[in-house]
């Protein structure tokens, strides 16, 4: 079998047109289309509510810092909410979902044991605290 030198390869040539008439005609074409007004409202009405939630989250206080302590402590108090052990914000009613509960309870076990030998002493003993007392409420309202 021969090969030919075209075989080998491929060329390949830009025949666009890089001039300056060449971007002021693309501009002034971008000018002259219409505008969806419609799109554009929604695009402001869109900032503006991105506005407003950050508005009420500055109402709130600041936040803690993000560290694994208080993403920990977070998911401890979902689970107690869900648990019935302290009342929801929102609504302030207790209620109990043990699903919900035991979905989040099983997510801080998937953490600890990801995590393992990753964290700090303390890190490490409030993951363990926290994940000891959860199960203990579980098993107790999950066995009425």
């Amino acid at each position: 079998m021969v090969e030919n030198e075209e075989d080998k390869g491929f060329v390949v040539k830009d025949r666009r047109r890089f001039t300056e008439e060449a971007g002021a005609e693309e501009s002034k074409a971008a000018a002259t289309e219409p505008v969806d007004t419609k799109r554009e409202e929604a695009k402001e009405a869109a900032a503006g509510e991105t506005r407003g939630a950050s508005d009420r989250m500055q109402d709130k206080g600041p936040f803690p810092e993000v560290s694994l302590a208080t993403f920990i402590i977070s998911l401890s108090s979902s689970a107690l909410v869900h648990l019935g052990e302290i009342p929801e914000p929102e609504t302030n009613q207790t209620h109990v979902d043990l699903p919900i509960a035991k979905q989040i309870i099983d997510t801080l076990g998937m953490l600890e044991e990801k995590t393992k030998g990753n964290l700090d002493q303390d890190e490490d003993r409030l993951l363990r605290s926290v994940l000891y007392d959860l199960r203990m409420r579980f098993v107790e309202k999950s066995s009425k």
